[in-house]
């Protein structure tokens, strides 16, 4: 079938009327090209439509659980009771951290979960090199966590950066293109150079959380040509797992002038 046939048949079905109707040419034009060139899940492959289009297919999305109330105020570790209200875990009362509140657009399965589909977004996009997925995990991430970030009312955004060795092995550091659609999406500044990483170390994955802290202790470091002096930062990464990372992060901002630190993740790791 030719485009003009395929085209025409369009144009005469009870979907183009709603189309014309539509105010935007935006909306034509796109609603058009996923007819002829239906999108694919990020999850499964499969070929979907609609306004989530660019995310996952219907089926995915029932698996997907949402970060969401009653919750930590500190960490934003879900709580599994959903009728309490929200207050500080006990590890955030035992151990406080030195950021004011993290938050995560959803929750990341346990690893036995291999073929939940945020977990194989999350790999795909960290060690497949999937680089193309930045942009709608970051707009989810925006999207998803509105009331936090109104809340924050942050001066910067800053994303965990990564040692060298491993950004020039990967090519890529996930955290800045997911942190790129969050400062667009509110218009905030964003400084992908403020942060170092200076110290190598090695994969947090086998770790306890008392080995994760002592891992990342003295990792990072304050870029000598920029300034946090009294500014609220949101420190952005890809998934919360111990927290260390976040904390050691936070520390380093708040050693240096920042008045407050938040965070948020695409992802948080639930037991």
């Amino acid at each position: 079938m030719s485009f003009s046939t395929r085209a025409a048949d369009l144009l005469d079905s009870p979907f183009a009327m709603q189309l014309i109707a539509s105010p935007t040419f935006v909306d034509r034009f796109d609603w058009l090209v996923d007819w002829l060139y239906p999108p694919r899940c990020r999850a499964c492959a499969g070929r979907i439509l609609g306004r989530d289009a660019e995310y996952f297919c219907a089926t995915c999305w029932k698996q997907i659980q949402f970060v969401s109330h009653p919750l930590c105020t500190v960490c934003g570790r879900p709580f599994p009771d959903a009728s309490g209200e929200d207050h500080p875990c006990g590890v955030c009362l035992t151990r406080t951290p030195h950021f004011v509140a993290a938050r995560a657009w959803a929750c990341y399965p346990r690893e036995e979960l291999e073929e939940h589909p945020l977990r194989q977004v999350v790999q795909k996009f960290k060690y497949g090199r999937k680089v193309s997925l930045g942009k709608p995990l970051g707009r989810l991430m925006a999207r998803g966590c509105q009331e936090f970030l109104a809340a924050c009312q942050v001066d910067l955004i800053v994303p965990v950066p990564l040692h060298r060795k491993r950004l020039r092995w990967r090519g890529f550091n996930q955290a800045v293109l997911l942190a790129r659609q969050i400062a667009r999406a509110y218009e905030i500044p964003i400084d992908i150079f403020l942060l170092e990483r200076h110290k190598e170390t090695t994969a947090q994955t086998q770790l306890s959380e008392e080995e994760r802290r002592r891992n990342v202790r003295g990792a990072f470091a304050l870029n000598p040509d920029r300034s946090v002096m009294g500014l609220k930062v949101l420190l952005v990464d890809d998934v919360y797992t111990s927290g260390a990372t976040a904390n050691e992060c936070s520390r380093t901002l708040l050693r240096n002038g920042a008045e407050q630190v938040y965070v948020l993740t695409l992802a948080r790791a639930v037991s």
